[in-house]
């Protein structure tokens, strides 16, 4: 078939190679002027399966009050006045219970770790690369509170068989040595040695050089504006320059963008930007940053090794689609790598970004089959875009080739929300 994706970001073109190796032709489409240049340019760099888990869980709303009162909060709420939000806040608040939680990162943690296990298979047929390493993630804890609740998700955890060791400070220096210059810093922590960690934007370019090999065909600086449609079926793609693009089947990815696409049709996708932020700073000693990715729970930041760069990426800002970069989401940052790796990195040098995380009220990703008969989403990934993009990349390739995925992919299609 000639299939057409919609968006060439992480996950558009991981879905692209995985359609042009099943043997489709494949066009890409997107109004960037290259692959990778929105929400995956400057991530928080992790493939992380054991971290994934959705945001909402018991406790949160409680919790959420508290990080809203925090001088370098984590949570940003500024006023909306779309009923869409409240609705989607309304559906997230629901999933906050022990049973909704369990369901709900059981999907998440099964995806991400098929997708890190086909990222390594990608890695290995094509020698790409992109800055990456598998040493693991670790989870920081700076108060004993925080290392008494890692039970909840250690039991989730042992059921899906991802391996994990709890550590306390020794344990956590031994994994991540410049934190021996922090250790008062330090109750414990939570370790996943599975998870990996790479520059994104660097994967996305370098593989859609690859699917470009592969006979796909990337229209940049194309921006789509609707979807044409007939008897049940998408006919046709409309683009701000007029032109309209035909195929066989077509699959929306683009992200926080996706749900406006596909409105008019009748499909209404529960996904809404949560906006995050990343600061991008040179290492200055090697042996005072961190080796892969550590997880400051306190503070919700993700701090990664790239190469010879740290990145720090993190916050959750609720401000529909706005992208002003605000200074003190950038102090948040800052203050929690200056607190953990002092010596690691030269802020002033730091480059600050922010991208919108297309977030789901459950946390899982939307991919798979619409109602109508030749359209497709691979969308709602939220923070982990990164982490499952291989893995929904090729699980949606084998749907749209009627082969059977090597994961159920009924979790993961639009239709739980009907």
């Amino acid at each position: 078939m000639h299939v057409l994706v919609l968006g060439s970001g992480v996950v558009g073109v991981t879905t692209a190679y995985y359609l042009a190796k099943a043997g489709h032709r494949v066009t890409v489409l997107d109004r960037q002027a290259g692959a990778g240049m929105e929400t995956s340019f400057a991530n928080a760099g992790q493939v992380s399966p054991g971290y994934s888990a959705p945001w909402a869980a018991p406790g949160i709303p409680v919790k959420a009050m508290r990080w809203l009162l925090m001088r370098h909060r984590p949570l940003v709420l500024l006023p909306q006045f779309e009923p869409r939000f409240y609705g989607w806040l309304a559906h997230m608040l629901a999933n906050c219970t022990h049973d909704a939680y369990r369901r709900n990162k059981g999907r998440m943690v099964r995806l991400a770790e098929y997708s890190r296990d086909v990222l390594g298979s990608l890695r290995a047929e094509t020698g790409i690369a992109y800055d990456h390493r598998t040493k693991g993630t670790l989870q920081l804890f700076r108060t004993a509170k925080q290392l008494d609740q890692v039970g909840t998700d250690t039991a989730i955890l042992d059921a899906y068989g991802v391996a994990y060791a709890v550590l306390d400070p020794a344990g956590c220096i031994a994994a991540e040595p410049a934190l021996a210059r922090v250790r008062e810093r330090i109750a414990g922590g939570l370790r996943l040695p599975g998870d990996e960690t790479g520059d994104a934007h660097l994967f996305t370019q370098g593989l859609a050089a690859i699917c470009a090999n592969l006979g796909v065909d990337f229209r940049y600086g194309v921006s789509v504006t609707a979807l044409r449609h007939a008897h049940g079926r998408v006919t046709g793609v409309a683009t701000e320059g007029g032109e309209v693009f035909g195929a066989d089947a077509y699959v929306a990815a683009m992200g926080s963008y996706t749900p406006a696409l596909l409105r008019p049709l009748g499909l209404n996708l529960p996904v809404y930007p949560v906006k995050g932020y990343s600061l991008t700073l040179p290492i200055d000693d090697p042996e005072a940053a961190p080796v892969s990715t550590v997880m400051d729970e306190t503070f919700k930041v993700g701090i990664t090794r790239l190469g010879d760069r740290i990145r720090a990426g993190g916050t959750a800002e609720l401000a529909g689609f706005s992208q002003v970069l605000r200074g003190p989401r950038r102090a948040a940052l800052e203050r929690s790598v200056g607190d953990l790796f002092p010596q690691g990195g030269d802020l002033a040098k730091a480059r600050f970004w922010t991208g919108l995380r297309p977030m789901t009220p459950d946390g899982t990703p939307i991919v798979g089959a619409t109602t109508y008969a030749n359209l497709y989403t691979n969308t709602g990934h939220g923070t982990l875009g990164w982490t499952m993009a291989c893995g929904s990349g090729r699980m949606l390739a084998d749907v749209v080739s009627g082969r059977s995925p090597e994961i159920a992919p009924q979790d993961f299609a639009m239709q739980r929300y009907a």
